[in-house]
């Protein structure tokens, strides 16, 4: 299932990003044609959008292939997982267990930026019981590269929008 990310990260990644964006007098000379990053924008919301069909349906191999070989998934609770193999057991274990307790994941809003060969991917999702009813909200953070043409994500991050047991309420 996924979560989103920690506040800081989302405060880095953002960093980040608008540090890698064209500003200044003649900007617009060097940034990609509107028509790229909306190309590349609807690419990226299709793969996450397969993403959660593919949870749903039980097909991880679906899922593993929307990541570059050298990926890092990091899910709430577990130690960061290098690379496909990883991320492969991961997700199959997930599944099952989502399965077997009769949930499923419904993706909410998101957002897309994209700064030449990188990308960031924003959103929600929510977990879905049997009886149609949403047990926990969750907010998550990919990056995205441009590998040999084909947007893979390299960084996948999600935590539960609910404080942990004993956590200050802020």
């Amino acid at each position: 299932m996924r979560v989103p990310i920690r506040t800081l990260l989302i405060t880095i990644l953002f960093g980040m990003t608008g540090a890698c964006s064209p500003s200044g007098p003649g900007a617009s000379a060097t940034a990609p044609p509107a028509t790229a990053s909306t190309a590349d924008e609807a690419t990226i919301r299709a793969a996450a959008d397969a993403w959660t069909r593919a949870y749903n349906a039980g097909d991880v191999e679906t899922i593993v292939a929307l990541y570059a070989d050298d990926a890092i998934v990091m899910p709430p609770h577990v130690h960061a997982l290098p690379g496909r193999e990883a991320i492969r057991k991961y997700i199959a274990t997930d599944i099952a267990a989502s399965k077997s307790a009769g949930l499923t994941t419904k993706d909410g809003p998101s957002a897309v930026g994209i700064s030449g060969d990188l990308a960031w991917h924003t959103g929600t999702s929510a977990v879905i019981d049997a009886g149609g009813k949403t047990i926990e909200t969750i907010q998550y953070t990919e990056v995205w590269r441009r590998i040999n043409g084909k947007w893979l994500m390299v960084r996948d991050t999600w935590n539960d929008d609910a404080p942990a047991a004993g956590a200050p309420q802020t």
